[in-house]
């Protein structure tokens, strides 16, 4: 009687897999690929400061015409000559009203001040904090984008941005301005030998 329960079971869990297989191909939702490559450019903060909700629906937004390439604060010039080397536009300087480029930055709770009101954990568009009501709240830093939109709820100003200092896996070397690729190294294939 057990083994018919478990082939039943079985059974079951097979007619219903196949089921959603068949639909998620017969559905499938098509996307713009000049979207998606728009969205791979843009810096994942979700942080609204461009007009939008999130970097998808302004990635849409650029493709649709309805904003401009230099909304995204976060992103900077970097951010916006990759948009225009992209798209074939010529680059534009980053619009003041969406906000100035600043160094990244996460936040930080101070944990003696926290009362767990919960209201940052709400406005946080990564669920980079972590907390219960009443209870102390921490940020998950490797996942805070230093969006600053849990600073404005909080009611006892226990949230700072602090500024990321690079660790060794993380620091990169700046490239020269103007540089567009990087310099070929003098083994590689090619190159010359002084």
């Amino acid at each position: 009687m057990m083994f018919l329960s478990i082939l039943a079971i079985s059974a079951l869990g097979l007619v219903f897999g196949l089921g959603l297989g068949w639909a998620a191909g017969k559905f499938r939702v098509e996307s713009d690929p000049v979207v998606e490559q728009i969205n791979d450019l843009l810096p994942q903060t979700q942080c609204g400061q461009c007009g939008y909700p999130g970097c998808r629906p302004y990635a849409q937004a650029i493709v649709s015409g309805e904003a401009e390439i230099n909304q995204c604060p976060p992103g900077g010039e970097a951010g916006i000559r990759a948009l225009a080397d992209l798209l074939a536009r010529e680059p534009l300087s980053l619009d003041p009203e969406y906000g100035t480029t600043k160094p990244p930055a996460v936040a930080r709770i101070d944990e003696q001040t926290c009362i767990g009101c919960t209201l940052c954990i709400q406005a946080c568009p990564v669920d980079a904090i972590l907390g219960a009501s009443k209870q102390m709240h921490t940020v998950i830093e490797a996942e805070c984008t230093g969006c600053e939109l849990c600073l404005p709820p909080c009611p006892v100003d226990c949230i700072d941005l602090v500024e990321v200092t690079p660790y060794l896996e993380s620091w990169r070397r700046p490239r020269p301005a103007g540089a567009t690729t990087p310099a070929r190294p003098a083994s590689s294939p090619g190159a010359r030998l002084a």
